[in-house]
């Protein structure tokens, strides 16, 4: 099993959202990185839902995926934001994957709280410049979030 941190807008898809929808398909990633941390997706993998610009960001919950890779319909569509003329259906260049609500966390673990903590210094969404909406977690590093989130 592996470990992953997926960060969303709240304000475009939430805990809340997923909580209310029991799952989801994640799409509209556009990011050749994320795109390729995806293919490394397993079934029973989990994830921690990171919500990213807002006031304060940080881990609010847990999800876990229930299908693995396959191709967002999304960059098909003009009329969706996430359109990509280039990607073609014969040769699709963005993938996504099906997860599923695990549980929405009493408090909000911000930002600030991760870089204080000392054992999350390697923690990729702590690298300076970094902008990755999916980042690979340690078995270590996942077991010290969920320590400090409960």
């Amino acid at each position: 099993m592996a470990y992953w941190l997926m960060k969303s807008e709240p304000s475009a898809y939430s805990i809340d959202d997923l909580k209310r929808e029991g799952q989801t398909h994640w799409d509209g990633i556009r990011n050749y990185q994320a795109r390729n941390y995806m293919r490394e997706m397993q079934l029973g993998d989990e994830a921690f839902f990171y919500h990213s610009n807002c006031s304060p960001p940080g881990i609010v919950g847990m999800m876990k995926v229930i299908k693995t890779v396959y191709t967002d319909h999304t960059a098909f569509d003009p009329k969706d934001i996430h359109f990509d003329p280039k990607s073609k259906q014969d040769q699709p260049r963005w993938e996504m994957v099906d997860l599923a609500y695990g549980a929405t966390f009493p408090n909000i673990l911000s930002l600030s709280a991760l870089r204080a903590e000392p054992s999350l210094e390697t923690l990729v969404i702590l690298r300076k410049g970094n902008r990755l909406s999916i980042t690979p977690l340690s078995e270590g590093e996942w077991q010290v979030i969920l320590k400090l989130a409960s």
